[in-house]
């Protein structure tokens, strides 16, 4: 069964049923089964089967269509991810696209509808991005046979525990960028289950979980780190997956306390997707791991650092950076170990890195970035965790006298608003620890965090 092939059979099933509200509109499965056919034939008419279609548009019924259109036709999706600097974007875009689709280019019906998918096993699917060690996003090459063997849209491989899940997903709240891999995954998660997919107008958090009746949503850790110290309580709720930056266990259990058995969380990664889940029923017990590998995904630990196997790894990186896959092993770098019980857990990085609102970002191209501005001689980057984004990069610079906002504006300005750190001090000289090496230690003990 090709890629997109669940999503259409489902479609053609109870036709009048909804599978998007976007505010006030309803969009049932057979007008969305149409808008994809119609968009298939205006991209098929265009002559843009099998080639390389780049979508920058914000998240809609319509969007979503246009990338399953694409899908359709076998073209390789790259989604791009808003936020990145004008060299980011640039840096994406060149990556052998044919096309680019926004808001305001969507495909209108075609001459004829045409919904018979076309994509080879061997063909990329799709360029999901994440930040690069150099500070250039990279791509992470999927293809179709990946997606033809994606743990979360092939219901028919689903384990008791996905399916716990997308029952959960009955009204499930979509926002953020349909560019993102997390998103992917658990949208079809919802869609197939039969979930009704709300995607909100203007939305106010918490509140929103609240006013839309929402059963199911991905969460990340600042974001449920809010409705713990709101105090906000979701009646409504029945799966919330929280990821994208560590966690503590104590946390998790404060979540537990407020909102109920309804807290899972995930790991994974852009190469290698999501990787394991930790069920609301194994919180009490392992509350420290990040759960059980999904099925058909194995994890070791070699020489400590975490290694990944899975029939949905990315093949490779588009734009060609060493390869993290050797032997059929994704490297996460990530530490750690696999218990007796089949648990994994997370002790650090082997990588200097931080998760940001999500996103992985690398501190070399900070630090980098900082020193090619005229008023620094030095600088050194150091994460740790925050409570408004996970985690957050801290710089500290040599320098005279420089103006802090314009080095954040430097940063951004190279690297995307992701980089910015989240402060910026000036030092006359680093400390240094035993080995010669900067103290990041003592770097960070110069500032309250």
């Amino acid at each position: 069964m090709v890629f997109p092939a669940p999503l259409l059979d489902l479609l053609r099933e109870e036709p009048r049923r909804p599978v998007f509200e976007h505010g006030p509109r309803v969009v049932t499965r057979a007008e969305l089964l149409a808008m994809i056919g119609s968009m298939a034939g205006a991209l098929d008419a265009k002559g843009l089967r099998g080639r390389a279609v780049a979508f920058r548009t914000s998240v809609t019924p319509e969007a979503f269509a246009a990338q399953m259109a694409a899908h359709v036709l076998g073209c390789r999706v790259v989604g791009v991810r808003p936020g990145y600097s004008k060299a980011q974007l640039e840096h994406v875009l060149a990556m052998d696209v044919d096309h680019v689709v926004d808001d305001a280019t969507l495909p209108e019906a075609g001459a004829g509808s045409h919904l018979t998918p076309l994509g080879r096993p061997g063909d990329v699917a799709m360029l999901a991005f994440t930040s690069g060690s150099t500070g250039r996003p990279k791509g992470c090459a999927l293809t179709y046979d990946a997606l033809d063997r994606h743990w979360a849209w092939q219901p028919g491989v689903w384990s008791p525990v996905a399916r716990e899940m997308a029952a959960g997903f009955e009204r499930y709240l979509l926002f953020g960028t349909l560019a993102s891999m997390v998103v992917f995954e658990f949208l079809g998660l919802a869609l197939l289950g039969g979930g009704t997919v709300v995607i909100p107008v203007d939305p106010e958090f918490p509140r929103v979980y609240r006013d839309l009746r929402i059963t199911g949503s991905i969460f990340t850790v600042p974001r449920l780190t809010q409705i713990i110290d709101t105090g906000t309580e979701l009646p409504d709720m029945r799966a919330m997956m929280v990821g994208g930056s560590p966690i503590s266990a104590s946390r998790l259990e404060q979540a537990v306390k407020l909102l109920g058995p309804v807290v899972y969380q995930g790991y994974g990664a852009t190469e290698a997707g999501s990787i394991s889940m930790l069920t609301p029923r194994d919180l009490p017990a392992k509350a420290d791991t990040v759960g059980r590998p999904h099925p058909m995904v194995q994890v070791r630990a070699h020489e400590g650092e975490l290694l990944v196997s899975s029939p949905y790894l990315m093949r490779d990186y588009w734009n060609g950076e060493e390869n993290p896959i050797s032997d059929g092993w994704y490297r996460t770098g990530d530490l750690g170990h696999v218990d007796d019980d089949g648990y994994i857990h997370i002790v650090g990085r082997a990588r200097e890195a931080v998760m940001v609102n999500a996103m992985v970002v690398y501190l070399g191209p900070i630090e980098r970035a900082l020193e090619s501005h005229p008023s620094v001689e030095e600088a050194y980057v150091v994460g740790a965790p925050d409570r408004a984004t996970g985690e957050a990069a801290h710089a500290f610079v040599v320098a005279g006298d420089p103006d802090i906002g314009e080095l954040k504006d430097h940063v951004r300005e190279e690297l995307g608003a992701d980089h910015v750190p989240a402060t910026i001090t000036v030092i006359d000289e680093v400390p240094l620890a035993a080995s010669g090496k900067p103290d990041k230690k003592a770097l960070l003990s110069l500032i309250v965090l």
